[in-house]
């Protein structure tokens, strides 16, 4: 599935209506993001901690399913903020890319 086209799919599942940057709905796509990263983390570090860091195909099944949430909740921030998905893969891709031509991918700063 292409970027736009899981936007666009992914819209019937929102509460909310499409609102204002101040406003309840973006709000909660954004706490739900933290919230969901977060929940990805969590898991991550318990199979380091309790099983020295051998993934299971559970353990895989389970990270996969917080990070469709984490898509959800990005692709609909992006979509409050009227971003195709596809042009901030496409900027991120660009960005990257430049830092790697000039060997600036490890370092701190978003202007690096």
């Amino acid at each position: 599935m292409k970027f736009d086209e899981y936007q666009k799919a992914i819209m019937k599942y929102d509460t909310y209506e499409k609102c204002g940057l101040t406003e309840v709905g973006f709000i909660e796509k954004v706490l739900g993001l933290t919230g969901e990263a977060g929940e990805t983390a969590d898991k991550i570090k318990k199979i380091l901690r309790d099983k020295n860091g051998v993934l299971s195909d559970e353990d895989r099944l389970s990270i996969s399913k917080e990070l469709g949430d984490v898509l959800w909740y990005l692709a609909s921030i992006a979509r409050y903020l009227e971003l195709p998905l596809s042009e901030v893969a496409s900027s991120n891709i660009e960005k990257l890319e430049d830092r790697y031509q000039r060997n600036k991918i490890h370092g701190a700063g978003d202007e690096r």
